[in-house]
């Protein structure tokens, strides 16, 4: 499967933004898939994830109760609905996915878009 992700910009403290993940190659919705974000000279981190059947999701504490993972499988595409940013959500935002393996650890998903970037001023 490959992944695009998009819909990253620039967007004041308090905002929203809406990223997408869209898949080709193969059908989303057998796959598990996450978001990353990777902040300059840090390290990546994980940002939430939904398993397969979106039956499960999970979040990061730092955007919990503001990020929200969905699908939409008719457009085999995964979204990431950014409420409430701050200044410290600036990054860049990768989406990751795999069919055997999820969670919040970057090893455990074997295919990644490459990123969007998302600044958010205060």
């Amino acid at each position: 499967v490959q992944l695009q992700a998009s819909g990253g910009g620039l967007v004041q403290a308090g905002g929203s933004l809406r990223l997408s993940c869209s898949a080709s190659g193969r059908a989303i919705s057998g796959y598990h898939v996450a978001w990353f974000r990777q902040a300059p000279g840090k390290e990546r981190e994980f940002v939430a994830a939904s398993s397969w059947r979106s039956i499960t999701t999970t979040y990061a504490d730092s955007v919990k109760g503001r990020f929200t993972i969905s699908r939409d499988n008719a457009r085999n595409t995964v979204y990431l609905q950014m409420n409430g940013l701050k200044p410290e959500d600036t990054a860049v935002y990768y989406c990751a996915s795999n069919q055997d393996r999820w969670g919040s650890g970057q090893i455990q998903y074997d295919y990644w878009g490459q990123g969007t970037q998302v600044t958010v001023s205060s």
